[in-house]
């Protein structure tokens, strides 16, 4: 553990990363033929067209998914459980896909939990960017009791995108050639170690390690997670995404988004689904703890008050393994070095798409289709004149429309 493992089904000469003791940055040579030369871009211009960069035997080329299908990485043949014992999510929550296992063998068996977790590991995280602008509006309430009216305000979504960047975590989506790295909280990093609170390794202060020996390795951990003898304890395994600049997207898409004078609040933020994978120990309590109608006879009765303390001060925590994925890796001179495309790439391919959903005020995730109905000129038809006649007067209705907000502005609040 601790050097980067690209996954399955990755060949021979596929690109391997060693990660020295001390090194706080991993140097890596990707394939020569990735465009890592990204153009200076005037954020003042929509970005250029999606087939100009994305012409045949362009480098810089997006691993798109195919159209209609599940995502390859969802149910590719590598994240299919080999033949043998292997234990049943116990459950899933499906708005974050965080993964619940309750098995007695993971609790006693180091070796058999090492095993999963090596295999959940690689399944990537799924993250988004959501571009979501909001405004004010106002609304008169009458008072049931008096007749009285009063002004209230109420807060109205404008737009609210979603775009998956899971494909770009791939050189090769199909094939799935990443680069992924199963490791271990470092000593200076702040955890839960076997405790309550986060904390260093004992003689570990930030960045500077005192008489110290190598961190814990995975299987390290496992083992002391199995002899602790805590009556509620907790493994967790946290897939994450390393190497993006979303400070570089924020700056570009708020860019974009004020272009169109909207006026409103803009939100840009970067959520993740399946991220966390956490292993409980087997017991009544664990169980009960996650059952949803317990749940909510805890908060109905007000017995939260007394159940999650108690909870929170029970359960002894292992937060220290961590898949993490990169988007990109610096190399030993200081050069970024992407998996598949840069951030500049990425807006360059998603601007125009960004841009006109945001004028249609939609409220969707975003997918490769977008991409192609972005193209300036294409339209969609429908086979009928009629029916083509129609939709190019409310297309051309919406055009204008658009025209007018970007003159005049759109999204304020409304008091």
């Amino acid at each position: 553990m601790g050097k980067p493992s690209p996954l399955i089904g990755v060949s021979d000469d596929a690109v391997s990363l060693h990660t020295q003791p001390g090194e706080h940055s991993l140097a890596a040579q990707l394939d020569g033929t990735l465009d890592t030369d990204v153009p200076e871009l005037n954020i003042d211009d929509l970005p250029p067209l999606y087939d100009e960069i994305n012409a045949p035997g362009s480098s810089s080329s997006a691993p798109l998914l195919p159209s209609g299908s599940v995502p390859p990485y969802i149910n590719h043949p590598n994240n299919i459980p080999p033949s043998g014992d292997w234990v049943q999510k116990y459950k899933r929550d499906e708005p974050t896909g965080t993964e619940l296992y309750l098995d007695p063998r993971l609790d006693h068996d180091p070796k058999f939990l090492q095993k999963h977790i090596e295999l959940w590991a690689k399944q990537p995280p799924r993250p988004f960017v959501r571009i979501h602008g909001t405004h004010k509006r106002r609304r008169d309430i009458t008072d049931p009791q008096n007749g009285r009216r009063k002004n209230d305000s109420e807060r109205v979504t404008d737009f609210d995108l979603h775009i998956e960047l899971t494909p770009y975590l791939y050189s090769d989506v199909v094939s799935q050639i990443s680069l992924m790295e199963l490791r271990t909280a470092e000593n200076h990093e702040k955890v839960r170690r076997g405790t309550v609170l986060r904390k260093r390794a004992p003689g570990a202060s930030r960045h500077i390690e005192v008489g110290l020996a190598e961190k814990p390795t995975l299987a390290e951990w496992c083992h002391r997670y199995c002899a602790s003898h805590a009556g509620l304890k907790c493994l967790t395994l946290q897939r994450r995404v390393v190497g993006f600049d979303d400070n570089k997207i924020v700056q570009k898409l708020t860019d974009l988004v004020r272009a169109t004078n909207y006026r409103g609040s803009l939100e840009i933020s970067f959520p993740k689904k399946d991220e966390y994978v956490h292993v409980y120990s087997d017991c009544k309590t664990n169980r009960w703890r996650t059952t949803w109608w317990i749940i909510w006879l805890c908060m109905f009765s007000l017995m939260f008050i007394f159940t999650w303390p108690y909870l929170w001060l029970r359960t002894k925590r292992f937060e220290t393994v961590f898949a993490d994925w990169h988007f990109s890796v610096t190399g030993a001179d200081g050069q970024r070095n992407y998996v598949s495309i840069s951030e500049d790439q990425w807006y360059n391919m998603w601007g125009r798409a960004i841009n006109r959903a945001v004028m249609e005020k939609r409220q969707c995730t975003l997918d490769q289709q977008d991409l192609l109905n972005s193209q300036e000129g294409q339209q969609e038809t429908f086979g009928h004149p009629v029916a083509d006649g129609a939709a190019s007067f409310v297309r051309a209705g919406v055009n204008a429309m658009n025209a007018v907000n970007r003159s005049l502005g759109w999204g304020y609040d409304d008091f």
